[in-house]
């Protein structure tokens, strides 16, 4: 389970990109339910580090500091066409050897490349960098158009704010989707972006919903209809063609991929704090059967209802739960 993160810094380090891994990783939000982690920020030669804002930080720890986290974390840095100290190298490979996972944010996964740690992985980084990344690294699988990618332990993101997606999406695989829900809420984000905590975009970044963000709020309070384009579309009044076009436009994935999405997520949240039995959860979240729900946790999340339900659920459950109606009301878990 995840309890200790290390952030390594080298000079010029972004200054945003760090501070993402210690909004996310660094703050005891126990107090509002949230979790709380050992944090430390480290650096090769301990003493000053320059940042890419022009000021710089003083870093107490050195390397020492990784040997026994869980998570190591390389937020982008510098010039990414620079070498990286071996000793860097060499805590990172350690680091995955003994199970730990290993992160980098924007260009940071240069370092992890340097550290053969991409090869014959699915990777990415921030899109003005993919193509300098597959010629360093022929042998990383790279794919420039997803948020971030989870591959056997090596998690790499995109530029800025995709690194709140990786990081965020980390709580959730280990801790579940209560706690980076409770995350996301203290940081005033989504615990998901549209078309992102399912990995896959057509751009490096979504759009914000511009003209859509009323329907879009709708349909998260009524996930459990039959959402159909044709209803949708005559409910945004624009025919179903411009509907298709704007809704890709303005959330970076189909109509279909979005509201699934949306029902799983739900789904989570209902597996971990209700006693609803999964059929009942599969009807309220508007997949209609236990079969179909299944299907769709499989196929995203690699996992079963009752396998996440065992791991990470939040209530003690009796063999037989209450009817749909009483265990949805008790659910009372807010819309994301």
């Amino acid at each position: 389970m995840l309890r200790s993160v290390a952030a390594v810094v080298l000079p010029n380090t972004a200054p945003f990109e760090l501070g993402v891994t210690y909004e996310v990783f660094g703050i005891d939000r126990t107090d509002t339910g949230g979790p709380r982690f050992d944090f430390t920020v480290c650096t090769p030669e301990p003493g000053l580090v320059t940042t890419k804002g022009g000021f710089s930080l003083l870093v107490e720890q050195g390397l020492e500091a990784t040997e026994d986290v869980d998570l190591v974390v390389i937020p982008a840095y510098g010039d990414p066409t620079n070498p990286v100290p071996e000793s860097v190298l060499d805590v990172l490979r350690r680091a995955h050897a003994r199970g730990a996972w290993i992160m980098s944010i924007c260009s940071g996964a240069f370092a992890l490349g340097d550290a053969g740690l991409l090869d014959g992985r699915r990777c990415t980084t921030h899109w003005m960098y993919t193509d300098e990344l597959a010629r360093r690294f022929p042998a990383a699988q790279i794919d420039p158009a997803v948020l971030y990618v989870d591959d056997d332990r090596v998690i790499t993101s995109a530029g800025t704010a995709a690194g709140i997606d990786a990081c965020l999406h980390l709580v959730r695989s280990e801790l579940g989707a209560a706690m980076a829900s409770a995350v996301a809420r203290r940081m005033v984000v989504p615990p998901h972006r549209d078309g992102g905590q399912a990995q896959y975009v057509d751009t490096p970044l979504p759009c914000d919903a511009d003209t859509l963000a009323p329907l879009l709020a709708w349909m998260v309070e009524n996930l459990e209809q039959d959402l159909t384009v044709p209803d949708l579309a005559a409910r945004a009044f624009v025919s179903e063609r411009t509907f298709a076009r704007r809704f890709k436009a303005e959330t970076g994935t189909t109509p279909a991929a979005w509201i699934t999405r949306q029902r799983l997520v739900r789904a989570q949240e209902m597996l971990e704090r209700s006693d609803a039995s999964v059929e009942e959860i599969a009807r309220l979240c508007g997949f209609g059967t236990a079969a179909v729900l299944r299907h769709h946790f499989a196929r995203t999340l690699g996992t079963s209802p009752q396998a996440y339900r065992r791991t990470f659920a939040c209530v003690d459950l009796p063999a037989d739960g209450p009817d749909a109606r009483t265990a949805a009301d008790r659910v009372g878990v807010p819309v994301s």
